[in-house]
């Protein structure tokens, strides 16, 4: 069985108890539809004969019908549940995933498309329980058709087996067809999404350059592709329709004939023709199956979207945690991206700045130290432990991020700040400073060494104000970074140009906090400022991947390619 249909499997299995309840119905439904031609049949010949019981038989009609109408309402409702209980249990499951495997995951898939993904697919995938049970179901009328045909006359059952023969292959060859459609389409989808987002994302440099109408067709260029496989699923559905539609009434008019000549023979009553010619349709009605398969289809190529996803290996860790030391941070002969046999080591308690020019490596550098990547070739140590080796809560506790760009989290701007170690810490009232404030006063600390407690002050709830109703600039984000790293990783503190968007007097604090207050932390610096280099205790140059040269701003800065890095426009 292929991963994706082991994963429909899975979803089905996943849909609680409703996929069991819309089994139950179905059968039961079935069951109705298959009762009611012998019924019918039966009030028929009595209401002709004028037998004692037929006054009996028109009530037991109306009771058949009436359980099948219900069967099909609570159908129509167990089918939906099943359909969100097993779509919110895939959607849980990427999302866990996605989030454990880390950047690596984005690297890979573009953010539009992980959603996709991640909405679209999950959301067709958890339609798969109503088409797979539903769909069977349609089996029970079509094995009660053959099964009472051949008891009311074996030459009836002839015809029919040999219709749904044909029937069968052209379902098959539907599904199949279908399937590679759908995942055609699908792919089309997260390729809009992909670009869209990214749109998105520049939303302001767009509207700025002017070039809306350029953007507007660079996201819409999948959209004939779209068509493309929405036009060949519009002429499958239609030709698999008009094969499958041609059978019934072929079977019903030879059926009929057949029926017709045993009649006048004496050999069938006009109540038994009558049940036949609707056991054939009955029994023909696999036919129906052809939207529960289009379905499916759409599920299965989604799935094999999804198990994409999932096959990405999650980040791992390990069970060990610290051993006291000061934060010595070690990379040996480290390649990973443009970085290329990087030999590091960051003594404990350094501020030490990562410079070079764009492309070089610096971000993957900071990203390997924080372990948001792992390096395919040499290790990352901390203390003298390899990162991986070191448990989640270990880690976390130990290193904080911030970013050029940071995507604050949480409901409130308070929440932002406290967010990871930082919240366990202020949940219970310990600082990494040793202080036993309350978590307040742990986030205004933090806050306030970044030159964010002003601005956080004058809005409306002041930290207790919701990050939506919390308008702010771009410096103003990265100073709740900042914030938010300082109240997390103890022993080493990584900022990837996370001062970038700060003015002049709001950077020299900051700094001032880094060579202050925590200067008992390892802080690795990645920056474009000379100004922020030459506070650093110590310089790593990057070139090309490689370390150029390590040693003193002061030391370096006689190397005219050196200042180069820092000259504005310098590629």
């Amino acid at each position: 069985m292929r991963a994706a249909d082991r994963l429909v499997t899975e979803t089905v299995r996943r849909g609680g108890a409703w996929p069991a309840v819309l089994a139950a119905v179905s059968v039961l439904g079935a069951a109705a539809q298959l009762a009611l031609p012998l019924v019918l049949g039966t009030t028929v010949d009595e209401l002709v004969a004028g037998g004692p019981g037929a006054a009996a038989w028109p009530a037991a009609c109306a009771a058949v019908v009436t359980l099948a109408v219900a069967c099909d309402g609570l159908g129509v409702w167990a089918a939906g549940a099943s359909g969100a209980c097993s779509s919110a249990w895939l959607r849980e499951r990427i999302v866990r995933h996605v989030l454990g495997v880390g950047p690596a995951m984005t690297r890979r898939f573009p953010e539009g498309e992980l959603v996709t993904r991640m909405g679209l697919n999950a959301e067709e995938i958890g339609r798969a329980p109503e088409s797979i049970v539903t769909g069977a179901a349609l089996l029970i009328p079509t094995a009660g058709g053959v099964v009472a045909l051949t008891l009311i006359d074996p030459w009836l059952t002839a015809a029919l087996v040999a219709g749904l023969a044909a029937l069968a292959l052209v379902l098959r060859a539907f599904l199949a067809t279908s399937t590679s459609i759908a995942g055609g389409y699908q792919e089309a989808q997260g390729d809009i999404a992909a670009r869209l987002v990214d749109a998105l994302a520049g939303a302001r440099t767009i509207a700025a350059a002017g070039t809306a109408d350029r953007e507007r067709a660079r996201v819409l260029a999948a959209l004939p592709r779209l068509r493309r496989h929405a036009m060949a699923m519009w002429r499958a559905n239609a030709r698999a329709g008009v094969q499958a539609g041609a059978v019934v009434p072929l079977l019903e008019v030879v059926v009929l004939g057949v029926g017709g000549l045993r009649l006048t023979a004496g050999d069938l009553s006009a109540g038994e023709l009558y049940a036949a010619a609707r056991y054939v349709v009955l029994g023909a009605g696999l036919g129906a199956a052809l939207g529960h398969l289009s379905r499916l289809a759409r599920a299965r190529a989604a799935a094999a979207r999804v198990v994409e996803l999932v096959a990405e290996p999650p980040r791992g860790y390990g069970a060990r945690s610290l051993p006291a030391g000061p934060g010595d941070l070690e990379l040996r002969g480290v390649g990973a991206g443009v970085l290329a046999d990087v030999d590091v080591f960051v003594p404990g308690g350094q501020a030490v700045a990562v410079v070079g020019r764009s492309g070089s490596g610096k971000s993957m550098l900071a990203a390997l130290a924080g372990r948001l990547a792992d390096p395919p070739v040499g290790t990352v140590s901390l203390d003298g432990v390899p990162l991986p080796d070191l448990s989640r809560a270990a880690l976390r506790e130990a290193v904080g991020y911030a970013f050029e760009r940071p995507v604050l989290l949480g409901g409130t701007v308070g929440d932002a700040i406290a967010l990871g170690a930082g919240a366990r810490g202020a949940a219970t009232g310990r600082h990494r400073r040793g202080g036993t404030g309350a978590p307040g006063e742990v986030v205004r600390a933090d806050a306030r060494a970044v030159c964010a407690d002003a601005f956080v002050r004058r809005l409306p709830l002041g930290y207790d104000t919701p990050l939506a109703e919390a308008p702010m600039s771009g410096g103003e984000r990265q100073r709740l970074g900042l914030a938010r790293a300082f109240a997390q990783g103890r022993r080493l503190l990584i900022l990837d140009d996370a001062t970038s968007s700060l003015d002049t007097v709001t950077e020299r604090q900051v700094a001032a906090a880094l060579a202050g207050e925590l200067r008992d932390r390892t802080r690795l610096i990645v920056t474009h400022r000379a100004a922020t280099a030459a506070a650093a205790d110590r310089v790593i140059w990057l070139d090309g991947g490689r370390v150029r040269a390590c040693g003193s701003h002061r030391a370096l800065w006689s190397d005219p390619a050196y200042r180069a890095v820092f000259q504005a426009g310098t590629p």
